[in-house]
């Protein structure tokens, strides 16, 4: 059966297999969907289930595939058209087409139902973005009922058809929690857009700059996005700029607390990341984001861009951050692991797998 081509880019790490179950997204950085699809695809690779990661198009430079070549996750492209799309499931028949992100679902679930592949969409987005992306995610909703649905959230949940199946992003815990101090060091990890917040971080950062109660503290933050030239040509010097990591494993050990200041979210894989890493989290309280923050255990919520309210959190963090931080930690990793664990979560997607007609069977992994 002949193949069809594949991006100059394109990374096979093992050989075309129809029963690959097909993670479906356009991406063109990394955040937290993409770190979701990374988990899963990752998760299901080591419980035995053939999978792989497709592009829908190539956007050119994009770390997150760094990520996955390193984590040996099978990735590809196709080249942006409903044609190539709808040919390759045609073709290659794999079990389960495993949508994310408006212009993946859409275009998914119509090549979807004209190929006969199954298909499920997991919505990660809570809030609509500006036109035209608002119109797009309508529609995204609008033809969910295509194929089935899984909803990060309750509020994503409640805004799609009857019988969507509710499943948190989730991450893996190491099988112990760390026990070694917490840094002096607020970190801030994902996209640098309005809807992050990071300027009330850098805000957050200037504040505390001018007290000597945090003059031990220094504010870093990963990503990159449209705001960024902005933040660094007015917050150099009081916040380090270190723009996208390609290995997230590296920076966690260098993080004390984790600061998301968001106006909106779902439920943020960084933040579960950083609570399996023993990080307490400070937050504002939006989206599913008091879902992960026991107030005053994990960390401290405080009201969207309420600067006063997050500054009382970090002087609570730093009185906690001197003393022994063992119990902190424990609490934080115990949460993640309870709540949001691979062992929790994966065998729910995989339920949703066969509800859609997919037989897949995990095998047994010592991984959590």
């Amino acid at each position: 059966m002949p193949e069809l081509p594949l991006s100059q880019n394109s990374r096979i790490c093992e050989p075309m297999r129809t029963a690959d179950v097909w993670q479906f997204i356009d991406s063109s950085g990394v955040g937290g969907a993409e770190r979701h699809v990374a988990t899963l695809a990752e998760g299901l690779l080591r419980h035995g289930q053939a999978a792989r990661v497709v592009l829908l198009q190539d956007h050119g430079k994009n770390p997150w595939l760094q990520q996955l070549a390193a984590a040996s996750v099978p990735y590809e492209h196709l080249d942006g058209r409903f044609s190539t799309l709808r040919a390759a499931l045609q073709v290659r028949r794999p079990s389960l087409l495993h949508t994310h992100g408006y212009k993946a679902g859409i275009l998914g679930r119509f090549a979807a139902r004209l190929t006969g592949i199954p298909v499920v969409s997991t919505f990660h987005s809570g809030e609509r973005g500006p036109f035209p992306v608002g119109l797009y995610d309508t529609v995204d909703d609008w033809t969910s009922r295509l194929g089935h649905r899984i909803a990060v959230s309750e509020r994503i949940r409640r805004r799609l058809p009857s019988g969507t199946h509710l499943i948190p992003s989730y991450v893996a815990t190491p099988e112990h929690s760390d026990t070694a101090a917490l840094p002096p060091v607020v970190g801030f990890v994902g996209r640098l857009s309005e809807e992050k917040g990071p300027e009330t971080f850098c805000a957050l950062a200037a504040r505390a700059a001018t007290d000597d109660e945090f003059s031990a503290i220094t504010w870093q933050m990963w990503g990159d996005g449209p705001m960024r030239g902005d933040l660094e040509a007015k917050f150099t010097g009081v916040v380090t700029f270190h723009g996208v990591a390609t290995d997230m494993d590296a920076v966690w050990p260098q993080i004390g607390l984790l600061a998301m200041p968001s106006r909106f979210e779902g439920v943020p894989l960084a933040a579960l990341e950083a609570a399996a890493h023993g990080i307490p989290v400070l937050a504002s309280r939006v989206g599913g984001l008091p879902t992960i923050v026991d107030e005053g255990s994990t960390g401290w919520l405080f009201p969207a861009g309420d600067l006063q309210s997050a500054m009382q959190g970090l002087a609570t963090w730093q009185a906690l951050r001197q003393r022994p931080a063992s119990d902190l930690r424990r609490a934080c990793w115990a949460k993640a692991r309870a709540d949001f664990s691979e062992a929790r979560w994966l065998p729910e997607i995989v339920s949703v797998y066969r509800k859609a007609g997919v037989s897949v069977d995990l095998q047994r992994s010592s991984a959590s």
